[in-house]
């Protein structure tokens, strides 16, 4: 009972406290004065060609002990992240200045050409310390401008200049010790955690709460470092000018690399060091474009489900008030959609692609949904790289057992309960939406591969991928299926005739009322996609998953609304091939959100250079639209599917 309440008591202080609530990995970490504190780097980024390079595939300085790869998750990998160690170290709360750090060698005519082909490109460095990227803060026309990471070098006047001197700024929070360790440090939690009287937090110390750089261009004297070591005092003062460079980039000179180190104690708390990086500048306009966006969405959708849902049950009213006799004679002067129900349930063509689509999804709709929901309450922060990623094909896998019963359910359903070629669907199930994606990125991988860039996925990854894919999604899969064959399949309440019924002509064509249905959902989408877009492309951090959670949920519903009012237009005017249509009344919002991409390219992506880069930035939109078409699509029909099946079991027709 007392370790119960020591529980209970732990729970109640983690609301409490006023130090927050620590994640899993984000607990803070405690630095003693004279620690050594280790910077890393990530793989060099550039919002120019949206391909990233190795750190050292440029002539930098490697550390002594030489270089070596961080651990990385999946997610990391796939993201292109390459986190090396660097030579860059410093010691807690020690202020250093004129540090040595090594001179190249004279550099070749490659070197010399990547070097300048980098700036052109505008690459950024990106360093690490203590889990935060390096921050850069810049002036421009009176507004101070954040950019995370600092440019490999500028080109003025034809003119190529390096950043090879960094003057880095460390924040520092006193360590405290959060609350519930000092409750647990007592009684029958001592064995737990350590009390505050225990060795080590006797012992003042600091977090690191903040890591900001100011890259400058420095003419260094190579011979004063010709007998100098790295991490010895440079010989004369450096003076560091952001706003004016000095070292020009030559070939068959090397290049001298220093750095300068300061420590400043912040008010800025372990909880808060990421809000820095998580300002969104006209953060106004954002939250208030969201509103308004959802405001008016849920209006529109609310009144065509009013206008809907009245004239349908004006429909059902009107003939369930006849008595028999009179429903017989209304039969014979029968019109709209109480024509078609001995056709409204006749299996649509290509039966088993439906039941795939619709499986896959599910599928994806559920991990949309698990994923933006565990990422809304913050076990996906920007904090833990990769961890995103991981967590959408960890859910993805898992929830292939959905897949595989939505689609072998809705197959014995079309097929009247009929479990023949039930394997077959799940195994399709199981393959064709991630084959189309291993498709689709082997292509871009080739690209990548072609341009020596850490964007590549490794073989290796290539293999433990597959193998993910094979031995967890497909059997699970395989196993919903199982249980999709056992469930009951869904009944018709209506008979279907042998002889179908013919479609009369129509004035408008169906296809393009479908297709202009997409509107709806992608206003839905639109503001909260540009936001998206620019976390991805332009490397911004996205954070506000709540509001996309919301977003999420409202096309889900317009979908659903969409949907449903098209298929009892077509009804209505006797057209009984609903299934397909009413998938793509609501999945033709991919072909909005593809425009879209297009136009994002060429006004928003004005600098992307080179064919390779557009040739990824199209792929990888294809993939995303792929998804949302599956997803929208099967929101469509599986409400259709239900609204028809209503429809036609309120009524009695023979």
């Amino acid at each position: 009972m007392g370790n119960f309440g020591i529980w209970i008591l732990t729970i109640c202080l983690i609301f409490q406290s006023g130090y927050g609530f620590y994640l899993p990995g984000s607990y803070p970490l405690k630095h003693v004065v004279g620690n050594s504190l280790s910077v890393k780097v990530n793989s060099l980024t550039s919002i120019d060609t949206e391909m990233p390079f190795s750190y050292y595939s440029l002539p930098f300085c490697k550390p002594l002990e030489g270089v070596k790869d961080s651990a990385e998750n999946l997610g990391e990998l796939l993201m292109g992240d390459r986190i090396e160690n660097s030579p860059y170290k410093f010691k807690m709360y020690t202020n250093e200045s004129e540090i040595f750090l090594c001179q190249t060698d004279k550099l070749s005519a490659h070197d010399f050409k990547l070097l300048t082909k980098r700036i052109d490109e505008m690459y950024q460095v990106n360093l690490i310390l203590d889990n935060l990227p390096a921050i850069r803060y810049t002036m421009k026309e009176g507004f101070m401008l954040r950019w995370t990471g600092y440019p490999v070098g500028v080109k003025i006047q034809d003119v190529y200049y390096v950043f090879n001197h960094l003057k880095f700024k460390v924040l520092v929070h006193k360590y405290e010790v959060p609350d519930v360790a000092r409750v647990m440090g007592t009684g029958d939690g001592a064995d737990v955690i350590p009390t505050a009287g225990n060795k080590g937090l006797d012992v003042p110390g600091y977090m690191v709460v903040g890591f900001e750089v100011v890259p400058c261009s420095v003419m260094h004297d190579g011979n004063l470092v010709k007998n100098l070591k790295m991490y010895e005092k440079y010989p004369s003062p450096i003076k560091c000018e952001p706003t004016t460079v000095s070292k020009p980039i030559k070939e068959g000179e090397p290049i001298v690399f220093t750095y300068e180190v300061t420590f400043e104690e912040s008010d800025i708390k372990w909880p808060s060091r990421w809000d820095a990086y998580l300002k969104m500048e006209r953060a106004k306009v954002h939250w208030f474009s969201i509103l308004n966006s959802l405001m008016v969405i849920t209006f529109l959708a609310g009144i065509v489900l009013v206008i809907f849902l009245r004239t349908v049950r004006r429909d059902l009213t009107r003939y369930k008030e006849l008595d028999k006799e009179a429903q017989a004679m209304v039969n014979e002067e029968l019109s709209g959609w109480k024509l078609v129900v001995g056709d409204v349930f006749r299996a649509p063509s290509n039966p088993d692609l439906l039941c795939i689509m619709v499986g896959d999804g599910v599928q994806i709709l559920g991990m949309a949904i698990v994923t933006i929901l565990f990422a809304a309450l913050g076990f996906m922060s920007p904090a833990s790289r990769g961890a995103l990623i991981t967590g959408m094909l960890f859910f993805y896998m898992i929830l292939g057992i959905a897949a595989g019963y939505v689609a072998v359910r809705l197959w014995r359903t079309i097929g009247f309960g009929n479990p023949k070629g039930w394997i077959s669907v799940a195994w399709k199930a199981a393959c064709f939406f991630p084959g189309i994606s291993f498709s689709i990125l082997t292509v871009l991988n080739f690209l990548l591969w072609g341009s020596h860039s850490t964007g590549a996925i490794p073989f290796s990854l290539f293999l433990v991928l597959l193998l993910l894919w094979f031995c967890i999604s497909v059997p699970l899969t395989l196993i919903g299926g199982y249980f999709g064959a056992k469930a009951p399949h869904v009944e018709y309440p209506v008979r279907t005739n042998q002889i179908p019924r013919e479609i009369p002509a129509q004035r408008c064509p169906s296809w393009l009322l479908v297709l202009s249905a997409g509107t709806l959902p992608f206003g839905t989408l639109f503001i909260e996609l540009f936001f998206i877009m620019s976390s991805i492309w332009m490397g911004r951090v996205y954070y506000v998953f709540g509001f996309l959670f919301i977003v999420l949920i409202l096309l889900v519903v317009v979908c659903a609304e969409v949907s449903l009012v098209l298929t009892y237009m077509h009804l209505c005017v006797e057209d009984w091939k609903w299934w397909w249509k009413s998938f793509f009344a609501s999945g033709s919002v991919a072909i909005y959100i593809f425009m879209y991409s297009v136009n994002y390219l060429i006004f928003d992506l004005k600098s992307l250079s080179g064919p390779v880069s557009a040739t990824l930035y199209l792929g990888y939109s294809l993939f995303m639209v792929l998804a949302i078409m599956f997803t929208t699509g099967t929101v469509g029909f599986l409400s259709s599917f239900w609204f028809v099946h209503y429809l036609f079991s309120s009524v009695k027709l023979d």
